[in-house]
């Protein structure tokens, strides 16, 4: 029946909502609704062959040995995706964050079903999306089932959507915590470049960051400026601890003055219980968040994202390292863009210049190309900035090796060197 709430006594049979041949998406990280998830994989072989798209994982519930019968397709390597890939049982799709809405709502990736993690309802009957919203919102529009796990430990966050029984196919209660992510390490030289980073960021600024060890420790150096505003795909412990200093009020903002912006949020119990009823968080879906006129128009907007390796030209590879998919094409790009377009915004992508030994700034790149050198951005390392926007190609290579490892400088430039020969012959050549 459209709209039941199945009751914590009662066994979930998924077999009565999917169907073989369905196409599934569930909320990521911390959203994840683990007793849907857990069930889908229990019954996999009762309910026969399905497609998942999975998002950011936050627990490693699809593992080789239980993924028979599920085909598997993200848009991202992380975490335990990354050995799924490596297996052959994950299938990547390289696509901007801002288009996967568009992906599981038309054409061959169009969503069937869709499992929700929701909040206990509030005063008013309705469950809050709780710690995720981003592309599910848009499926929820367009799926034939929805089936919402309603936990009552999930926080109710404040957002533009929330759900009654009329909207959902079916429901489970639940009282589990949520899945939860550990902040990231950072080792010295992370700091050494977060320092760098920060010292672009002025008053006043709206901050979007990524997903990783470099935009975290870049937050923690920010705690003595004033009126920050955030308006990212995800709000993470370094968030709250900015906004709980003071440091982010959010004052400045042209958008939503007053209230933190994210797609999802990610963290432990503490941010669950800070985001909880709070009114300066708000969750909102990838068509607000990573929309490029709702970017254009945020005051001094600094998009602070990582990367594998960037190329002595600018080009940027945050995806595939040593052969293997780790990370992601994401809203690097949305971001990047939106922040050029900002005014006073800073595109930024910041990284170790080295690794194990191996240089991250690069002649040529070992992975794709997820950034162009056409949208050069202002690369950060720890041993100093480099603005990259508007620079001639030589100039370019000149600030990046200003930017690499000293112990890979020699090396790095003789590599570049034809490389910028064969650009010179490029660039003379005549269309035709």
């Amino acid at each position: 029946m459209p709209g039941s709430v199945i009751g914590a006594e009662q066994s979930l049979d998924l077999t009565r909502f999917v169907r073989p041949g369905d196409s599934i998406v569930w909320g990521q990280a911390c959203g994840e609704p683990q007793t849907l998830t857990e069930r889908l994989v229990a019954q996999r072989h009762q309910i026969g062959p399905v497609r998942c798209f999975v998002g950011i994982p936050a627990r490693s519930i699809l593992q080789p040995e239980s993924v028979d019968g599920l085909s598997l397709s993200s848009y991202c390597g992380t975490g335990s995706n990354a050995a799924l890939h490596q297996a052959g049982l994950l299938e990547i799709a390289p696509v901007h964050y801002s288009r996967i809405p568009d992906l599981l709502t038309s054409g061959p990736a169009r969503a069937d079903v869709v499992f929700v993690q929701v909040s206990a309802a509030d005063e008013t009957g309705r469950h809050s999306m709780s710690l995720t919203d981003d592309y599910l919102s848009a499926v929820i529009d367009s799926a034939a089932v929805v089936i919402v796990e309603i936990n009552d430990r999930a926080p109710v966050v404040a957002g533009a959507r929330t759900l009654g029984p009329g909207e959902w196919t079916a429901a489970v209660r639940s009282s589990r915590e949520p899945a939860q992510m550990e902040s990231a390490h950072a080792s010295d030289v992370v700091h050494a470049v977060a320092r760098n980073v920060a010292s672009l960021i002025e008053d006043g600024a709206t901050l979007q960051f990524g997903i990783g060890a470099v935009p975290e420790a870049v937050l923690r150096e920010l705690h003595g400026r004033r009126d920050l505003g955030i308006h990212s795909g995800v709000l993470n412990e370094a968030a709250m601890e900015l906004m709980e200093s003071g440091a982010a009020t959010g004052a400045r903002k042209s958008l939503d003055r007053g209230i933190a912006v994210a797609g999802f949020v990610t963290g432990t119990r503490r941010l669950f219980d800070f985001v909880d009823r709070n009114p300066a968080v708000n969750v909102r879906s990838t068509g607000y968040t990573h929309d490029s006129a709702i970017l254009s128009a945020q005051h001094a907007l600094a998009a602070i994202n990582s990367a594998i390796e960037v190329d002595v030209f600018g080009a940027v590879n945050a995806e595939v390292a040593a052969g293997k998919y780790v990370g992601a094409v994401g809203g690097a790009m949305d971001f990047l863009r939106g922040a050029a377009a900002s005014r006073g915004g800073l595109p930024i992508v910041a990284l170790p210049s080295s690794a194990r030994g191996r240089s991250r700034i690069v002649a040529a790149l070992g992975g794709p190309v997820s950034t162009p050198r056409a949208d050069a951005a202002i690369i950060v390392t720890e041993n100093g900035i480099a603005d990259l926007r508007g620079l001639s190609l030589e100039r370019r290579v000149e600030e990046m090796l200003r930017l690499a490892d000293p112990v890979h400088r020699g090396e790095l430039a003789a590599a570049a060197e034809p490389i910028l020969r064969g650009e010179h012959q490029l660039t003379r050549g005549t269309v035709r």
